[in-house]
């Protein structure tokens, strides 16, 4: 893998965490305004959402196949799209349903955003998805323990997007001090 490869790769990877913070934000603040109630608009935000993770995994994907396995943003493509399917049909059941699936979706995107960050460790900007893939995991478990609460809400996960989003920045914001080293 070349300099000029891994700079090209980073500066994509960059840019698409810029976008992913700010899509995590606003899609947060918009969930949160509807954390009580599974109507229309958090249903359709919470299929949104891993919809969205989809189309990040494919830029990344488009952008990284020179540099190495994308079989981890492969991985993330699939299991968001069939979550992206399970939280429709769940939101037809309720909100303890919808945490399970999102929980269950938090534990496996979670590990494999692990995985793929630690690959990545060499190009630099890569902890705080580290950080983030392994919180995810332990998120999810939380949604999943939450479902079966007296009266849950839709909060935790539009507060799951929040630092998930600043995790992005701040690996952005990373990437770009390491390519200016270089």
């Amino acid at each position: 893998m070349t300099t000029t490869t891994t700079t090209a790769v980073a500066d994509t990877l960059q840019r698409l965490y810029f976008v992913r913070f700010a899509f995590a934000i606003a899609w947060a603040l918009a969930l949160f305004t509807t954390a009580k109630d599974l109507g229309v608009l958090a249903g359709t935000l919470l299929v949104i959402y891993p919809l969205f993770d989809v189309g990040a995994a494919v830029v990344d994907a488009r952008s990284s196949h020179r540099t190495g396995s994308v079989v981890g943003l492969y991985v993330n493509m699939a299991v968001s799209s069939i979550t992206a399917i399970a939280v429709a049909v769940a939101a037809t059941s309720g909100i303890p349903d919808v945490l399970r699936v999102w929980g269950t979706w938090a534990i496996v995107a979670g590990a494999v955003q692990l995985a793929v960050s630690l690959s990545r460790r060499a190009m630099g900007g890569q902890w705080p998805l580290i950080l983030s893939g392994a919180i995810s995991v332990l998120a999810g478990a939380s949604f999943i323990a939450g479902a079966g609460a007296d009266d849950p809400t839709l909060a935790g996960a539009a507060g799951y997007a929040i630092p998930g989003g600043v995790f992005f920045l701040v690996s952005a914001l990373r990437l770009r001090s390491a390519s200016k080293g270089k």
